[in-house]
């Protein structure tokens, strides 16, 4: 139970992007660990300098809805724009970056639900980790246990595509390991205690929440990024839509690379070793 008050929808008239867009799947281990590879479609029109911006702003910046009903000149974070449903709030603590932007080594405390229409605060996120890695090409949060080791990693891997000398867009590719790596009682003991919560039933709900996600940074971020060297005076309009075809027949982007990053995944011993989560990306 929680007593938080979702913000109302947002309604940016945006065709939300379907899960049949992405390639995704779940392997558990025995002892209770598993790990989740989700292979986005072509984020189209965008550009990997335009993502690093946003995972660097997106907790601290602030944005007016010029015109979207229930939000008619309101500033409200942004972070409202990254999900028209089920985003409630995110900040930062710890050693930041110039701007007081996102970095490794600071903390990221995050507060949304999965599918929050459907599911209401059923799979509630309110937890505050550590980021690893902020990059040009990526992004990885998540927690450890003191003389245990890491129990959550989620690592987000972006790069161009170019074609005939332009970018076209981005792909974009996501991996999740949660439990200790380990095979013990104590480890098996901590893994059920540790994914009661974050379990696969609730990685399925993230699936559509995620596909929803990143799919509209299409929508928003290209528009928001021309704004990026007046942050305090952001601002958003309907008439800033871009006009896209139909995200309804996209697939992810690379089945090759998903289809051997889960057999990695079903292979290794040590599923946080095999994400590498705190190197560049290897897209």
């Amino acid at each position: 139970m929680t007593n938080l008050v979702m913000p109302p929808e947002r309604k940016f008239g945006w065709e939300l992007k379907p899960t049949l867009s992405t390639y995704f799947d779940i392997h558990k281990r025995q002892n209770g660990q598993f790990c989740v590879v989700l292979n986005h479609s072509l984020l189209r029109g965008v550009k990997s300098e335009m993502i690093h911006w946003w995972f660097r702003h997106f907790p601290t910046i602030k944005v007016r809805l010029e015109d979207v009903k229930g939000y008619e000149n309101k500033v409200v974070p942004a972070y409202l724009l990254w999900h028209p449903s089920d985003h409630y709030s995110v900040s930062l603590e710890g050693p930041l970056g110039p701007g007081n932007t996102a970095q490794a080594r600071a903390t990221i405390h995050i507060r949304e639900a999965m599918q929050y229409l459907k599911y209401g605060w059923k799979y509630k996120v309110d937890n505050k980790v550590k980021i690893f890695y902020c990059g040009p090409d990526g992004w990885a949060m998540g927690s450890s246990i003191p003389m245990l080791g890491t129990v959550m990693v989620l690592r987000i891997h972006f790069k161009d595509v170019i074609e005939n000398e332009t970018v076209i867009g981005v792909h974009y590719h996501y991996e999740v390991v949660i439990g200790l790596s380990a095979d013990n009682f104590i480890a098996r003991q901590l893994n059920k205690k540790i994914t009661h919560h974050f379990s696969p039933e609730f990685f399925s709900a993230w699936h559509l929440h995620n596909t929803i996600e990143v799919g509209v940074f299409e929508n928003f971020l290209p528009r928001l990024y021309a704004q990026r060297h007046d942050l305090d005076n952001l601002h958003y309009a309907l008439e800033m839509n871009p006009d896209l075809s139909s995200p309804a027949t996209l697939t992810g982007f690379n089945k090759t690379l998903f289809e051997q990053r889960l057999e990695g995944y079903k292979k290794t011993d040590d599923p946080f070793s095999f994400q590498q989560f705190k190197s560049e990306t290897f897209l």
